[in-house]
């Protein structure tokens, strides 16, 4: 009896911590199994992107994308009778009001800690001297990459994850647990240090309440997307330490420092502007009056006493 009790809830169905422990178990052999098998049939037909490439990056994501989303399906359905829809990656109710909100709440954020910098005298900014075709190609293929990688980190972080654990009325220990990994794997990247590591945590939880504001993956995928795309392409800000996705962005930026108020070398994302900037922008989305989820979402993603 005290094992079933640590196993299944009242409702005979796997508990939270397990349904999780399934989908990383599967989501990690299946991720390994597609990058193996993609990199081996590219260096038979003589392609090896260089590793920290835009091209490397950008393969990376795809290959960790379509798994985050298949598995995230695949135990919403077979662990808790879910459609696919619950996952919040269908073409429900509101999607595009969602994903236009996020590309506009996430410009405005960036902005926001921008100009916190440019008014202390950290940021200058001068426009790019490059050919105009090529500042626009870059523009066009950054783009693409970074709403790759947008989409798989959401889709992992803010997918199944953090909605089994909301399900089970424990969306506050989700959104910690989360953002925690999501802070833990950006810990490695050029430049980072404790500051970066803080922010990138508290970006996770900007990203989560976002997320259960409107219950699907749309309204996040767009504040995270045009957050990258406008740090990297637009402003040419370093984006979490790297460099490379953006060849040509439109601006250039002239990083006076201190470190602690502009993060220099990590981008903003290592500074106290990113801070200040995050936190207003999440609790202004905690109290967006016309973000509303859809009706059938906010249902088959709120707590059931039977669920955890």
């Amino acid at each position: 009896m005290k094992i079933n009790f640590l196993i299944l809830n009242k409702a005979g169905n796997l508990r939270s911590g397990w349904r999780v422990a399934i989908f990383l178990f599967f989501f990690i052999l299946v991720s390994l199994l597609l990058d193996v098998a993609a990199k081996s049939t590219l260096a038979k037909v003589g392609y090896l992107a260089e590793p920290k490439s835009a091209e490397y990056f950008a393969l990376n994501a795809a290959l960790s994308l379509l798994p985050a989303i298949l598995i995230g399906w695949l135990c919403g359905k077979l662990l808790e009778s879910l459609p696919f829809r619950a996952l919040g990656a269908a073409f429900t109710n509101g999607w595009l009001k969602h994903f236009a909100s996020g590309l506009i709440i996430g410009s405005a954020t960036l902005i926001f800690g921008v100009l916190i910098a440019y008014g202390f005298g950290g940021l200058r900014f001068e426009f790019n001297s490059a050919p105009a075709g090529s500042i626009l190609r870059s523009l066009a293929l950054s783009l693409g990459i970074f709403a790759i990688a947008a989409a798989f980190e959401e889709a992992l972080f803010r997918g199944y994850i953090l909605q089994t654990f909301a399900r089970s009325g424990m969306a506050w220990m989700a959104i910690l647990l989360t953002s925690l990994f999501f802070g833990a794997v950006h810990a490695n990247n050029p430049s980072a240090n404790d500051f970066s590591t803080i922010n990138t945590i508290l970006a996770g939880i900007w990203f989560s309440v976002a997320y259960l504001k409107t219950r699907d993956l749309w309204f996040v995928w767009g504040l995270h997307l045009i957050w990258n795309w406008m740090q990297g392409s637009i402003f040419g800000i370093e984006v979490s330490g790297l460099t490379e996705i953006t060849s040509f962005p439109l601006l250039r930026e002239i990083d006076s420092g201190p470190t602690w108020l502009t993060g220099e070398s990590y981008g903003i994302e290592g500074g106290i502007v990113c801070t200040i900037a995050l936190a207003v922008s999440t609790v202004g989305i905690h109290f967006l009056p016309w973000l509303k989820p859809d009706e059938e979402l906010l249902e088959m993603t709120s707590p059931k006493s039977t669920s955890p």
